[in-house]
């Protein structure tokens, strides 16, 4: 009897069918394609036959509130909501290249850790470039270069990302595994306030010459972020914009904290924008994926 069930990816629980069983593994052929998902392999659970209970696969039970009720402004479709069991899944079905995981686990040591992007939403990004084919991207907050490195893994052989941060700590983190993944030469690092990075850039005459931006930075400058980008990136060109969903805050209407007030905000306003086309998704803590449409003076 042959089955796929979930194995221990990211240390989150696993599915299991019987009380005694023995496993066999192999590598999903599907997964050896080139790009952004090179240097990791899934091992998927293929086969199962009863001998000696695995401990550390754990009982699955089906979590109530997965399926929410049929809704007219779901289009009358079944939605779900993403339980931690059912988040457990999507991660282990994310290609993560073993730079970013060594990344990933020497960032979640540090202070602050909660800042960066989550596998599956770096993953998104990476996919996001290669559709768009983009050669120059600019990221607002690099934290300790997660996302900044998987936008870098695939971008072309003389693409261009332009990484802006602030914190030198950080920066540092970030630089070692650039050159480690031999991407160093792809990526600017600005130590300096993103907003005048930004500002020096539109004055150096590089507006409408970027196809990618991605800004995960300081909350209240959301806005002024957005717009500064919206100078720099191209007609068709692509800004991502991470938190828009605020810890599920910005839904709370006793949650009047002044970050959550900028995020409701620049969600607001964002949505009233017909400069953009917009979309937003649940990934994370939430992304706003905006593709610039109108053409106005940077």
């Amino acid at each position: 009897m042959s089955i796929w069930v979930l194995v221990h990816i990211f240390k989150n629980p696993c599915f299991i069918f019987g009380p005694r069983t023995r496993f066999t593994f192999r590598l999903d052929p599907r997964l050896h394609t080139n790009g952004f998902e090179d240097s990791f392999a899934i091992k998927r659970l293929v086969s199962f036959k009863t001998a000696v209970p695995f401990h550390r696969i754990q009982a699955w039970k089906p979590e109530a509130d997965t399926v929410m009720p049929v809704n007219v402004n779901y289009g009358g479709k079944q939605v779900i909501s993403v339980t931690p069991q059912l988040y457990s899944y999507a991660l282990a079905n994310v290609r993560e290249p073993e730079i970013l995981r060594e990344l990933r686990e020497e960032t979640a040591t540090m202070r602050g850790s909660q800042m960066q992007v989550s596998p599956d939403q770096a993953q998104l990004l990476a996919m996001l470039v290669q559709v768009q084919g983009a050669k120059r991207c600019i990221e607002v907050g690099i934290f300790t270069g997660y996302s900044s490195l998987a936008v870098a893994l695939v971008l072309p052989e003389h693409g261009h990302l332009v990484a802006c941060e602030r914190d030198e700590k950080s920066i540092e983190v970030a630089k070692r595994y650039y050159v480690r993944a031999g991407v160093s030469s792809k990526v600017d690092v600005r130590h300096d306030i993103a907003a005048n990075t930004l500002r020096s850039m539109i004055q150096n005459g590089e507006g409408c010459s970027y196809d990618f931006a991605f800004i995960d930075a300081d909350k209240k400058m959301y806005q002024e972020y957005f717009e500064l980008l919206l100078k720099l990136v191209k007609v068709g060109g692509v800004i991502v914009v991470d938190n828009v969903l605020w810890h599920g805050r910005v839904a709370d209407p006793l949650a009047n904290d002044s970050k959550t007030v900028s995020i409701r905000s620049f969600n607001q306003t964002l949505f009233e924008d017909n400069r953009v086309d917009i979309s937003m998704v649940p990934i994370g803590d939430g992304m706003t994926i905006c593709r610039k449409r109108q053409l106005f003076s940077p």
